[in-house]
């Protein structure tokens, strides 16, 4: 996604407000920190130009670095690690940790994945998580099962702060038309490797196979980027779209955050394609635009939005996953794609995340306060 604005402060205007609590962000140009760092008092040092990068990249984090965290040990009063950690070798994260801690800053650590998605082999991941759990100062996750397994993993109790907003409060809501039929979707991306695209595809036309023989004019459109890291997995996908019918492969570019809003806005209900992981900032999305999610019973996905918009599969069943579709297709409160009552689904969540989001922001302030030693 798109980086997002950051609150920022000049070191002049710093010290003209002592109350402010700056935070050096890995990253800080990601719409996640955007919403859980809008509490007023918090400011987010911008994200360090990534040598040889394009503008917006922040990955691999320059702000993990022992060097630029002694450099810059005047500018902020705390470091938050979310994402990008598993660009560095195993130690380094402790280096980070002691460089902040040299500093002065604590060091808040959000644990987002305890499965990394974009990774296959997850040995030296799992020993950077004992890194992170062992030297930060604070821990916080999204979902109570998450929290409970880091208690059980790393003998660390963790804040549990839901996952915020992904649509922008003042995004334009797409609009779309309706459609006769029931179109079921999945995005494959760029086959990263959690994500099972021939084994999706395969379950998903099962699935939807099955539902057409009970009536239900479902339809299934896939879709997947041009550049992919699996060339083998897209040439299944193509092959078993290409052998159905009722199945549309659409293959494009990385889309813009309006183009994504526009594609998922189609759908009457999107199914998350991963074999391991373990929170989903797609399914926020979903929800925040009033799409049905069925979801794998991996992670904690169905934790994210325990109601009944998202609906469990077990991973590789065909059956399982028609009957999460058939309850998400017939449920009495989820609405069909381009309706007036998905309208004011989204409407109604819009509403409901404004408070949360301004929530979790309160809860993220309250903590750096509190470790920074300020009064709350």
């Amino acid at each position: 996604m798109v980086p997002f604005a950051t609150s920022t402060l000049s070191p002049a205007a710093r010290e003209a407000a002592p109350d402010v609590i700056t935070i050096a962000s890995a990253p800080a140009g990601h719409p996640y920190v955007a919403r859980i760092s809008a509490a007023d008092g918090i400011s987010l040092l911008p994200d360090p130009p990534v040598p040889g990068a394009p503008a917006g990249v922040w990955w691999p984090p320059p702000v993990l670095d022992p060097a630029w965290i002694d450099a810059n040990r005047s500018a902020a009063q705390l470091l938050h690690i979310h994402f990008g950690t598993e660009s560095f070798a195993p130690g380094h994260m402790t280096t980070v940790i002691d460089a902040a801690h040299k500093a002065g800053w604590p060091v808040v650590y959000t644990a987002h994945d305890l499965e990394h998605p974009q990774l296959g082999d997850q040995v030296a991941y799992a020993g950077q998580l004992d890194e992170l759990m062992r030297g930060a100062d604070a821990v916080i996750t999204l979902t109570e099962g998450a929290a409970s397994a880091i208690r059980d993993r790393w003998d660390r109790s963790a804040s549990v702060i839901p996952h915020p907003s992904v649509v922008a409060p003042d995004a334009v809501t797409p609009r779309v038309r309706s459609f006769d039929g029931i179109r079921i979707g999945v995005h494959l991306k760029d086959l990263r490797p959690n994500v099972d695209g021939p084994g999706t595809v395969r379950m998903l036309l099962d699935s939807a196979d099955r539902l057409r023989r009970d009536g239900v004019p479902v339809v299934a459109e896939i879709r997947l980027h041009h550049r992919v890291r699996d060339d083998a997995a897209r040439d299944e996908v193509r092959s078993l779209c290409a052998a159905d019918e009722h199945a549309t492969l659409v293959e494009h570019e990385r889309l813009s955050d309006a183009e994504l809003a526009i594609a998922l806005s189609r759908l009457d209900v999107y199914v998350l394609p991963y074999r391991h992981g373990t929170h989903s900032g797609w399914l926020e999305f979903c929800w925040d635009l009033g799409v049905p999610v069925a979801a794998p019973l991996v992670g904690y996905y169905a934790e994210q939005h325990p109601d009944r918009s998202v609906a469990t599969f077990a991973p590789g069943s065909g059956a399982d996953l028609t009957s999460a579709l058939a309850s998400l297709i017939s449920g009495s409160d989820v609405a069909r794609a381009g309706t007036e009552e998905r309208a004011d689904i989204v409407a109604a969540r819009r509403e409901a995340r404004r408070q949360t989001d301004e929530a979790a922001a309160a809860a993220h302030a309250a903590l750096y306060r509190r470790l920074a030693g300020r009064p709350s």
